[in-house]
């Protein structure tokens, strides 16, 4: 679900992608769906948007892609840091 969270992708599509990766989906597949992606926003990981968006380079690879002194930089001009978040 997760991997769906790009910036580019409905709540639907996930739900529609889910759905596939099951012989027969689960019936309250579509409500645990909602559920997840509700404690992802309330916990800060995702943020929901009405039209797509374009993701920071170092949020739109994997970290395995990723040219990390690029990805750290990057991240510092964002104002973030990784012991206290997001910067004042």
């Amino acid at each position: 679900m997760v991997a769906l969270a790009d910036g580019q992708h409905t709540i639907q599509q996930m739900i529609d992608f889910m759905s596939k990766q099951y012989h027969q989906a689960p019936v309250n597949l579509e409500k645990m769906l909602h559920s997840g992606i509700e404690r992802l926003e309330e916990g800060k990981l995702v943020q929901l948007s009405e039209s797509a968006v374009s993701l920071p380079y170092y949020l739109s690879l994997p970290i395995e892609e990723l040219d990390i002194e690029k990805a750290k930089k990057l991240i510092m001009e964002d104002g973030y840091n990784s012991s206290s978040g997001r910067l004042s």
